[in-house]
């Protein structure tokens, strides 16, 4: 079955029914969804309908199913160089290039990656503002405001909130996804794109991909887990402000920022999709969640042994380790004088024997 719907999926590429080819590959992907050809296809489906960030993401997931598969670098690279990712495009056609020497697009387009690498200069962006030439008909104008709206369309709720907010030389990106296992959530940074997918078995998938409003350095963006959300620090290639999260072609000019004006007496204000927001009092509130959450069993018990050790000083911290190590997890001492010295024997509890296990 999935094999018919590739082959339906080349026929329309030939009639240049691309919409058609990407939803009959996606059928084909539900059948067979460890087919890295199929993800690279509907790669190429995506780069002709313009939607980049999807055909990067189908390319990254061919890649990953098969790391030999030279096209999926060449819809990689393809993507990224009309995204202006030059420095990734390129990483990803040399890597096409040494599995398949002898296709000369890998090398046309390596090409055009250098030129283009040597042309990029960190300009300011003008603003473009639409005006009416002396020779246009204002007669055209008015008709084309008389026009009907287009009816509204509606939009799916993400299953997770996402905010943001930037100090001088970085962006940090909040999903508010609680209790994720870390092994269930994929992050990858390019020179202008996020991309963050949440894997949950028995949950339908969370996919939040998106071109960033400026480039980044991806070497040194990172992300941690934590209980209540992921939080996600990129860092600015260059020290600007960002108006928004996302690319937009309506630039305004972007605002160089001083970073030595930024002190702990001045906060720096965060731009907000919505409204002003006091972000050390969400901060704030978010540690205090996940100072509360109630847990259950070894959970609360491993939380309050944490929370002990945190607050305790350099004596009692290493009374706890040496007791633990020593009575082999049976005994937990915060006196460090009367551990110090001798060596902690275990004390199983009533009714259980403490065995040396032999190896």
């Amino acid at each position: 079955m999935a094999s018919d719907l590739e082959a339906r999926a080349k026929e329309a590429f030939v009639e240049d029914h691309f919409e058609l080819a990407v939803d009959l590959l996606s059928q084909a992907i539900n059948l067979e969804p460890n087919k890295a050809e199929l993800y690279a296809d509907r790669a190429q489906g995506n780069i002709k309908l313009n939607n980049l960030t999807e055909a990067v993401a189908d390319a990254n997931k061919a890649i990953e199913l098969n790391p030999s598969l030279p096209k999926a670098y060449l819809r990689k690279g393809t993507a990224c160089l009309k995204l202006e990712e030059y420095q990734t495009a390129k990483a990803a056609l040399e890597t096409g290039a040494s599995l398949s020497p002898d296709n000369p697009r890998f090398v046309n387009l390596i090409k055009e990656c250098d030129k283009l690498i040597a042309e990029e200069s960190y300009t300011t962006i003008p603003i473009q503002e639409k005006t009416i030439a002396q020779d246009d008909n204002p007669k055209d104008v008015q008709q084309q405001d008389d026009l009907p709206e287009k009816p509204p369309v509606a939009v799916n709720k993400p299953k997770y909130r996402h905010e943001f907010y930037q100090k001088p030389d970085q962006v940090v990106v909040t999903i508010f996804a609680k209790k994720i296992p870390k092994e269930s959530i994929t992050v990858e940074f390019g020179e202008q794109i996020l991309s963050v997918s949440i894997n949950v078995p028995g949950e339908d998938a969370y996919v939040f991909q998106t071109r960033l409003f400026g480039k980044i350095v991806p070497s040194n963006c990172r992300y941690d887990v934590l209980s209540t959300k992921i939080e996600i620090r990129l860092e600015k290639a260059e020290p600007i402000h960002w108006s928004s999260l996302e690319f937009t072609k309506n630039v305004v000019v972007p605002q160089m920022v001083n970073a030595s004006s930024v002190t702990a007496s001045h906060r720096p204000s965060y731009p907000s999709s919505k409204q002003t927001r006091d972000w050390d009092k969400i901060e704030a509130q978010v540690k205090k969640e996940e100072k509360d959450e109630k847990l259950d069993g070894d959970a609360a018990l491993n939380k309050f042994f944490r929370e002990i050790y945190q607050d305790a000083d350099e004596d009692t911290r290493r009374a706890m380790k040496k007791s633990f190590v020593e009575s082999n997890g049976t005994v937990l001492s915060t006196n460090w004088k009367e551990v110090g010295s001798k060596k902690v024997e275990g004390s199983p509890p009533d009714g259980m024997e403490l065995k040396k296990w032999e190896y």
